[in-house]
Protein backbone atom coordinates (compact mmCIF):
# COMPACT_ATOMS: atom_id res chain seq x y z
CA UNK A 1 0.00 0.00 0.00
CA UNK A 2 1.22 3.68 -0.98
CA UNK A 3 2.27 5.89 1.72
CA UNK A 4 -0.82 7.94 2.70
CA UNK A 5 -0.62 11.42 2.47
CA UNK A 6 -0.98 12.80 5.82
CA UNK A 7 -2.49 16.42 5.03
CA UNK A 8 -5.15 14.86 1.99
CA UNK A 9 -6.29 18.36 1.41
CA UNK A 10 -3.28 19.74 -0.54
CA UNK A 11 -4.52 17.91 -3.62
CA UNK A 12 -6.41 20.96 -4.11
CA UNK A 13 -3.03 22.93 -4.03
CA UNK A 14 -1.83 20.49 -6.59
CA UNK A 15 -4.84 21.29 -9.12
CA UNK A 16 -4.44 25.18 -8.26
CA UNK A 17 -0.62 24.69 -8.96
CA UNK A 18 -1.29 23.36 -12.55
CA UNK A 19 -3.60 26.17 -13.27
CA UNK A 20 -0.70 28.67 -12.62
CA UNK A 21 0.28 26.58 -16.12
CA UNK A 22 -3.32 26.71 -17.60
CA UNK A 23 -4.14 23.08 -16.96
CA UNK A 24 -6.93 22.27 -15.06
CA UNK A 25 -7.95 18.73 -13.36
CA UNK A 26 -8.59 15.83 -16.26
CA UNK A 27 -11.68 15.18 -14.04
CA UNK A 28 -14.14 17.15 -12.37
CA UNK A 29 -13.86 17.86 -8.79
CA UNK A 30 -17.50 18.35 -7.96
CA UNK A 31 -19.30 15.26 -6.39
CA UNK A 32 -22.07 16.19 -8.78
CA UNK A 33 -20.19 16.19 -11.69
CA UNK A 34 -19.34 12.92 -11.32
CA UNK A 35 -22.49 11.36 -12.22
CA UNK A 36 -23.51 13.03 -15.64
CA UNK A 37 -20.36 12.15 -16.69
CA UNK A 38 -19.99 8.96 -16.23
CA UNK A 39 -23.53 8.46 -17.56
CA UNK A 40 -22.06 10.30 -21.01
CA UNK A 41 -19.36 7.51 -21.22
CA UNK A 42 -21.64 4.44 -20.77
CA UNK A 43 -24.43 2.72 -22.40
CA UNK A 44 -27.63 2.68 -21.49
CA UNK A 45 -27.27 -0.76 -19.99
CA UNK A 46 -24.25 -0.21 -18.07
CA UNK A 47 -25.43 3.60 -16.44
CA UNK A 48 -28.51 1.81 -15.82
CA UNK A 49 -27.50 -1.02 -13.14
CA UNK A 50 -24.85 1.43 -10.92
CA UNK A 51 -27.73 4.33 -11.25
CA UNK A 52 -30.77 2.41 -10.51
CA UNK A 53 -32.57 1.43 -7.80
CA UNK A 54 -35.26 -0.29 -6.47
CA UNK A 55 -38.83 0.44 -7.69
CA UNK A 56 -39.69 4.22 -7.10
CA UNK A 57 -36.00 5.38 -5.56
CA UNK A 58 -37.99 6.29 -1.73
CA UNK A 59 -35.02 3.86 -0.28
CA UNK A 60 -32.06 5.92 -2.26
CA UNK A 61 -34.09 9.13 -1.79
CA UNK A 62 -34.24 8.85 2.24
CA UNK A 63 -30.73 8.04 2.28
CA UNK A 64 -29.99 10.96 0.56
CA UNK A 65 -32.04 13.28 2.61
CA UNK A 66 -31.16 11.85 5.84
CA UNK A 67 -28.12 13.82 5.48
CA UNK A 68 -29.55 16.90 4.97
CA UNK A 69 -31.29 16.33 8.67
CA UNK A 70 -28.06 17.62 10.17
CA UNK A 71 -25.69 20.19 10.22
CA UNK A 72 -22.14 20.96 11.36
CA UNK A 73 -21.45 22.96 14.10
CA UNK A 74 -17.76 24.52 13.68
CA UNK A 75 -15.76 25.72 16.66
CA UNK A 76 -12.95 28.33 16.62
CA UNK A 77 -9.95 28.90 17.81
CA UNK A 78 -9.04 25.59 17.98
CA UNK A 79 -5.20 25.75 17.31
CA UNK A 80 -4.56 22.33 15.86
CA UNK A 81 -2.67 20.90 13.13
CA UNK A 82 -4.75 19.28 10.30
CA UNK A 83 -6.75 16.43 11.54
CA UNK A 84 -5.65 12.88 12.21
CA UNK A 85 -7.77 10.69 10.04
CA UNK A 86 -6.55 7.51 11.48
CA UNK A 87 -8.94 4.93 12.57
CA UNK A 88 -8.49 1.47 14.40
CA UNK A 89 -10.46 -1.18 13.23
CA UNK A 90 -10.74 -4.68 13.95
CA UNK A 91 -6.69 -4.38 15.91
CA UNK A 92 -5.25 -2.98 12.59
CA UNK A 93 -4.70 0.84 11.90
CA UNK A 94 -5.96 2.43 8.91
CA UNK A 95 -4.87 6.05 7.44
CA UNK A 96 -8.24 7.10 6.24
CA UNK A 97 -11.69 6.33 7.12
CA UNK A 98 -13.01 5.21 4.19
CA UNK A 99 -13.13 2.24 2.24
CA UNK A 100 -13.83 1.46 -1.18
CA UNK A 101 -17.90 -0.80 -1.07
CA UNK A 102 -18.01 -3.62 -3.06
CA UNK A 103 -19.41 -3.40 -6.26
CA UNK A 104 -19.96 -5.96 -9.41
CA UNK A 105 -19.85 -6.39 -12.64
CA UNK A 106 -16.79 -3.78 -12.89
CA UNK A 107 -15.77 -4.12 -16.32
CA UNK A 108 -19.10 -2.68 -17.63
CA UNK A 109 -17.55 0.16 -16.67
CA UNK A 110 -14.05 0.55 -17.90
CA UNK A 111 -12.43 -2.43 -19.78
CA UNK A 112 -9.89 -2.81 -16.74
CA UNK A 113 -12.49 -3.07 -14.18
CA UNK A 114 -12.02 -4.21 -11.08
CA UNK A 115 -8.20 -4.44 -11.45
CA UNK A 116 -7.85 -0.46 -12.03
CA UNK A 117 -10.05 -0.08 -9.01
CA UNK A 118 -7.73 -2.26 -6.70
CA UNK A 119 -4.38 -0.18 -8.20
CA UNK A 120 -6.12 2.88 -7.31
CA UNK A 121 -7.48 2.22 -3.91
CA UNK A 122 -4.00 0.86 -3.00
CA UNK A 123 -2.53 3.89 -4.26
CA UNK A 124 -4.33 6.18 -2.12
CA UNK A 125 -4.29 4.07 0.92
CA UNK A 126 -7.93 2.84 1.17
CA UNK A 127 -9.13 -0.39 1.70
CA UNK A 128 -11.03 -2.23 -1.53
CA UNK A 129 -13.99 -4.77 -0.73
CA UNK A 130 -13.96 -7.22 -3.36
CA UNK A 131 -17.51 -8.42 -4.69
CA UNK A 132 -18.23 -12.17 -5.08
CA UNK A 133 -20.40 -10.72 -7.99
CA UNK A 134 -17.02 -9.29 -9.83
CA UNK A 135 -16.09 -9.64 -13.44
CA UNK A 136 -12.24 -10.66 -12.85
CA UNK A 137 -11.38 -13.24 -10.30
CA UNK A 138 -10.03 -13.04 -6.49
CA UNK A 139 -6.73 -14.21 -7.43
CA UNK A 140 -6.35 -11.65 -10.22
CA UNK A 141 -7.46 -8.53 -8.19
CA UNK A 142 -5.01 -9.43 -5.12
CA UNK A 143 -2.53 -9.39 -7.70
CA UNK A 144 -3.68 -5.80 -8.78
CA UNK A 145 -4.21 -4.90 -5.21
CA UNK A 146 -0.28 -5.82 -4.55
CA UNK A 147 0.42 -4.37 -1.08
CA UNK A 148 -3.13 -2.72 -0.71
CA UNK A 149 -5.90 -3.79 1.78
CA UNK A 150 -8.45 -5.88 0.65
CA UNK A 151 -11.35 -7.02 1.94
CA UNK A 152 -13.89 -10.14 0.53
CA UNK A 153 -17.35 -9.58 -0.12
CA UNK A 154 -20.10 -12.87 0.15
CA UNK A 155 -22.70 -13.31 -1.71
CA UNK A 156 -23.73 -16.56 0.44
CA UNK A 157 -24.42 -20.08 -1.35
CA UNK A 158 -27.46 -22.27 0.49
CA UNK A 159 -26.12 -25.02 2.88
CA UNK A 160 -26.64 -27.74 -0.20
CA UNK A 161 -23.16 -25.81 -1.82
CA UNK A 162 -21.25 -25.26 1.61
CA UNK A 163 -18.66 -26.67 -0.36
CA UNK A 164 -18.63 -23.85 -2.93
CA UNK A 165 -18.77 -21.32 0.17
CA UNK A 166 -15.65 -23.08 1.81
CA UNK A 167 -13.51 -23.18 -1.48
CA UNK A 168 -14.24 -19.35 -1.85
CA UNK A 169 -13.18 -18.40 1.30
CA UNK A 170 -10.09 -20.16 1.25
CA UNK A 171 -9.19 -18.19 -2.03
CA UNK A 172 -9.66 -15.11 -0.35
CA UNK A 173 -7.93 -15.74 2.45
CA UNK A 174 -5.25 -17.68 0.48
CA UNK A 175 -5.19 -14.30 -1.71
CA UNK A 176 -4.41 -11.94 1.59
CA UNK A 177 -8.03 -10.81 1.91
CA UNK A 178 -8.36 -10.03 5.74
CA UNK A 179 -11.81 -9.11 6.21
CA UNK A 180 -15.08 -11.06 5.65
CA UNK A 181 -17.93 -8.97 4.38
CA UNK A 182 -21.10 -10.80 4.14
CA UNK A 183 -23.77 -9.05 2.08
CA UNK A 184 -27.49 -10.18 3.75
CA UNK A 185 -29.26 -7.77 1.72
CA UNK A 186 -29.27 -9.63 -1.80
CA UNK A 187 -30.12 -13.34 -1.65
CA UNK A 188 -32.12 -12.23 -4.43
CA UNK A 189 -31.79 -9.11 -6.99
CA UNK A 190 -34.03 -6.52 -6.02
CA UNK A 191 -37.10 -4.94 -8.59
CA UNK A 192 -34.53 -2.31 -10.11
CA UNK A 193 -36.92 -1.00 -13.52
CA UNK A 194 -34.03 0.55 -15.05
CA UNK A 195 -32.66 -2.69 -15.36
CA UNK A 196 -35.86 -4.19 -16.16
CA UNK A 197 -36.38 -1.52 -18.68
CA UNK A 198 -33.21 -2.19 -20.72
CA UNK A 199 -33.74 -5.98 -20.70
CA UNK A 200 -30.37 -6.32 -18.49
CA UNK A 201 -28.95 -8.52 -16.32
CA UNK A 202 -25.83 -9.17 -16.49
CA UNK A 203 -24.94 -12.48 -14.40
CA UNK A 204 -27.56 -13.99 -16.99
CA UNK A 205 -24.98 -13.54 -20.46
CA UNK A 206 -22.70 -15.88 -21.84
CA UNK A 207 -19.63 -14.08 -20.70
CA UNK A 208 -17.84 -13.90 -17.39
CA UNK A 209 -18.99 -10.49 -16.46
CA UNK A 210 -20.59 -10.90 -12.79
CA UNK A 211 -19.34 -14.40 -12.89
CA UNK A 212 -15.86 -14.61 -12.86
CA UNK A 213 -14.88 -16.12 -9.20
CA UNK A 214 -17.66 -18.71 -10.02
CA UNK A 215 -16.28 -19.89 -13.29
CA UNK A 216 -12.58 -20.02 -11.66
CA UNK A 217 -13.77 -21.65 -8.98
CA UNK A 218 -12.61 -25.68 -8.28
CA UNK A 219 -15.42 -26.80 -6.52
CA UNK A 220 -18.34 -24.98 -8.89
CA UNK A 221 -15.84 -26.31 -11.90
CA UNK A 222 -15.89 -29.69 -11.55
CA UNK A 223 -20.18 -29.15 -10.24
CA UNK A 224 -20.64 -28.27 -13.50
CA UNK A 225 -18.60 -30.86 -15.35
CA UNK A 226 -20.58 -33.91 -12.85
CA UNK A 227 -23.87 -32.50 -13.85
CA UNK A 228 -22.90 -31.34 -17.33
CA UNK A 229 -20.64 -33.66 -18.66
CA UNK A 230 -18.77 -30.60 -20.19
CA UNK A 231 -16.67 -27.77 -18.58
CA UNK A 232 -17.98 -24.41 -18.32
CA UNK A 233 -15.98 -23.00 -21.42
CA UNK A 234 -18.47 -24.74 -24.12
CA UNK A 235 -21.46 -23.47 -22.43
CA UNK A 236 -20.67 -20.46 -20.96
CA UNK A 237 -24.63 -19.15 -20.84
CA UNK A 238 -25.44 -22.42 -18.77
CA UNK A 239 -22.39 -21.77 -16.79
CA UNK A 240 -23.17 -18.04 -15.83
CA UNK A 241 -27.15 -18.95 -14.97
CA UNK A 242 -26.63 -21.62 -12.91
CA UNK A 243 -23.66 -19.79 -10.67
CA UNK A 244 -26.23 -16.66 -10.54
CA UNK A 245 -28.30 -19.20 -9.18
CA UNK A 246 -25.62 -20.02 -6.88
CA UNK A 247 -25.22 -16.72 -4.98
CA UNK A 248 -28.23 -15.06 -5.69
CA UNK A 249 -30.06 -18.24 -4.88
CA UNK A 250 -33.60 -16.51 -3.80
CA UNK A 251 -33.33 -18.02 0.00
CA UNK A 252 -31.88 -16.34 3.26
CA UNK A 253 -29.48 -17.99 4.88
CA UNK A 254 -30.46 -18.05 8.97
CA UNK A 255 -28.53 -17.16 11.92
CA UNK A 256 -27.35 -20.32 12.99
CA UNK A 257 -25.49 -20.30 9.52
CA UNK A 258 -23.24 -18.11 10.56
CA UNK A 259 -21.20 -20.90 12.60
CA UNK A 260 -20.22 -22.31 9.21
CA UNK A 261 -18.60 -18.77 8.36
CA UNK A 262 -17.02 -18.75 11.48
CA UNK A 263 -14.70 -22.04 11.27
CA UNK A 264 -14.29 -21.27 7.80
CA UNK A 265 -13.06 -17.58 7.97
CA UNK A 266 -9.94 -17.17 9.99
CA UNK A 267 -10.50 -13.48 10.56
CA UNK A 268 -12.59 -10.24 11.57
CA UNK A 269 -16.41 -11.08 9.94
CA UNK A 270 -18.79 -8.30 9.17
CA UNK A 271 -22.44 -8.61 8.25
CA UNK A 272 -23.92 -5.72 5.90
CA UNK A 273 -27.32 -4.83 5.43
CA UNK A 274 -27.94 -4.05 9.09
CA UNK A 275 -31.06 -1.63 9.29
CA UNK A 276 -32.45 -2.38 12.74
CA UNK A 277 -31.58 -2.25 16.18
CA UNK A 278 -32.30 -6.02 16.39
CA UNK A 279 -30.39 -7.63 13.92
CA UNK A 280 -27.21 -5.49 15.34
CA UNK A 281 -27.59 -7.24 18.81
CA UNK A 282 -28.75 -10.47 16.62
CA UNK A 283 -24.72 -9.96 15.42
CA UNK A 284 -23.51 -9.49 18.48
CA UNK A 285 -25.16 -12.39 20.05
CA UNK A 286 -23.73 -15.04 17.18
CA UNK A 287 -19.77 -13.25 17.70
CA UNK A 288 -19.40 -11.33 14.55
CA UNK A 289 -16.64 -8.84 14.27
CA UNK A 290 -18.69 -6.13 12.89
CA UNK A 291 -21.74 -4.78 10.89
CA UNK A 292 -22.58 -1.99 7.85
CA UNK A 293 -25.17 -0.28 8.46
CA UNK A 294 -26.80 -0.15 4.85
CA UNK A 295 -29.33 -0.40 2.93
CA UNK A 296 -27.72 -1.53 -0.29
CA UNK A 297 -27.82 2.39 -1.36
CA UNK A 298 -31.67 1.80 -2.33
CA UNK A 299 -30.82 -0.77 -4.56
CA UNK A 300 -32.45 -3.58 -3.05
CA UNK A 301 -35.64 -2.42 -1.82
CA UNK A 302 -37.93 0.33 -1.63
CA UNK A 303 -39.53 2.33 0.62
CA UNK A 304 -36.81 1.64 2.84
CA UNK A 305 -35.88 4.02 5.43
CA UNK A 306 -32.37 6.03 5.12
CA UNK A 307 -29.63 4.29 6.67
CA UNK A 308 -28.12 7.15 8.53
CA UNK A 309 -31.47 7.55 9.77
CA UNK A 310 -31.00 4.51 12.11
CA UNK A 311 -27.62 4.50 11.93
CA UNK A 312 -27.72 6.49 15.97
CA UNK A 313 -29.89 4.05 17.63
CA UNK A 314 -27.91 1.21 16.42
CA UNK A 315 -24.42 2.45 17.68
CA UNK A 316 -26.29 3.55 20.81
CA UNK A 317 -27.64 -0.30 21.27
CA UNK A 318 -24.16 -2.17 20.29
CA UNK A 319 -21.28 0.10 19.42
CA UNK A 320 -19.15 -1.00 22.02
CA UNK A 321 -19.43 -4.04 21.62
CA UNK A 322 -18.73 -4.20 17.85
CA UNK A 323 -17.54 -2.63 15.46
CA UNK A 324 -20.17 -0.54 13.40
CA UNK A 325 -19.45 1.02 9.57
CA UNK A 326 -21.61 3.06 7.24
CA UNK A 327 -22.71 2.90 4.19
CA UNK A 328 -25.82 4.04 1.44
CA UNK A 329 -25.78 7.57 0.02
CA UNK A 330 -22.37 8.76 0.59
CA UNK A 331 -21.41 11.28 -1.79
CA UNK A 332 -19.24 13.67 -0.16
CA UNK A 333 -16.67 14.28 2.64
CA UNK A 334 -19.26 16.14 4.24
CA UNK A 335 -21.58 13.42 4.57
CA UNK A 336 -19.02 11.36 5.57
CA UNK A 337 -17.64 13.51 8.19
CA UNK A 338 -21.70 13.14 9.62
CA UNK A 339 -21.71 9.48 9.69
CA UNK A 340 -18.57 9.05 11.24
CA UNK A 341 -19.64 11.95 14.22
CA UNK A 342 -23.11 9.71 14.20
CA UNK A 343 -20.59 6.83 15.42
CA UNK A 344 -19.91 4.80 12.35
CA UNK A 345 -16.35 3.82 12.68
CA UNK A 346 -15.87 3.76 9.07
CA UNK A 347 -17.54 4.76 5.70
CA UNK A 348 -17.92 2.99 2.60
CA UNK A 349 -17.91 4.55 -0.41
CA UNK A 350 -19.79 3.07 -3.66
CA UNK A 351 -21.21 4.95 -7.04
CA UNK A 352 -18.90 7.95 -6.63
CA UNK A 353 -15.63 5.82 -7.37
CA UNK A 354 -17.44 3.75 -10.06
CA UNK A 355 -18.47 6.86 -11.62
CA UNK A 356 -14.66 7.63 -11.38
CA UNK A 357 -13.84 4.53 -12.94
CA UNK A 358 -16.08 5.08 -15.76
CA UNK A 359 -14.62 8.29 -16.01
CA UNK A 360 -11.05 7.39 -16.59
CA UNK A 361 -10.27 4.10 -14.99
CA UNK A 362 -7.67 3.92 -12.64
CA UNK A 363 -7.17 7.99 -12.85
CA UNK A 364 -10.67 8.14 -12.21
CA UNK A 365 -11.18 6.24 -9.07
CA UNK A 366 -7.93 8.16 -7.59
CA UNK A 367 -9.65 11.55 -8.38
CA UNK A 368 -12.76 10.75 -6.72
CA UNK A 369 -10.84 9.22 -3.59
CA UNK A 370 -8.35 12.21 -3.44
CA UNK A 371 -11.62 14.57 -3.85
CA UNK A 372 -13.54 12.66 -0.85
CA UNK A 373 -10.06 12.39 1.48
CA UNK A 374 -9.45 16.52 0.87
CA UNK A 375 -12.98 17.88 1.26
CA UNK A 376 -13.01 15.13 4.59
CA UNK A 377 -9.56 16.70 5.92
CA UNK A 378 -10.84 19.78 5.37
CA UNK A 379 -14.48 19.53 6.65
CA UNK A 380 -13.09 18.82 9.70
CA UNK A 381 -10.35 21.35 10.24
CA UNK A 382 -12.61 23.71 9.36
CA UNK A 383 -14.94 22.45 11.72
CA UNK A 384 -12.24 22.57 14.39
CA UNK A 385 -11.73 19.30 14.73
CA UNK A 386 -8.59 17.71 15.34
CA UNK A 387 -9.15 14.03 14.96
CA UNK A 388 -12.00 11.31 13.82
CA UNK A 389 -11.91 9.57 17.31
CA UNK A 390 -14.63 9.60 19.15
CA UNK A 391 -13.62 12.25 21.95
CA UNK A 392 -12.96 14.62 18.96
CA UNK A 393 -15.95 13.69 16.27
CA UNK A 394 -19.24 13.21 18.07
CA UNK A 395 -22.33 14.12 17.70
CA UNK A 396 -21.55 17.28 19.70
CA UNK A 397 -20.64 18.65 16.64
CA UNK A 398 -24.04 18.22 15.14
CA UNK A 399 -27.83 20.15 14.68
CA UNK A 400 -30.68 18.33 14.29
CA UNK A 401 -32.11 20.39 11.52
CA UNK A 402 -36.09 20.86 11.68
Amino acid sequence: MAQPNPTPFTYENTIYSNGLEDTRPPFPPHPHDWEPLAQSRLSADSFGYVHGSAGTGQTEANNRHAFTKWGIVPSRLVPSEYPDLRVTLFGEEYPYPIALAPVGVQRIFHRDGEAAVARAAAAESVPYIYSTAASTSVEDVAQASGDGKRWFQLYWPLNENNDITASLLQRAQNAGYKVLVVTLDTYILGWRPSDLGNAYNPFLRPDNIGVELGLTDPVYRRKFREKHGKEVEEDMGTAAREWAHTVFPGKSHGWEDLKFLKEHWKGPIVLKGIQSVRDAQLAVQHGMDGIVVSNHGGRQQDGGVGSLDVLPEIVDAVGEQIEVLFDSGVRCGADVVKALALGAKMVLIGRPYVYGLAMGGQAGVSHVVKCLLGDIDLSLHLSGVPSVRKEHLNRSILRELK
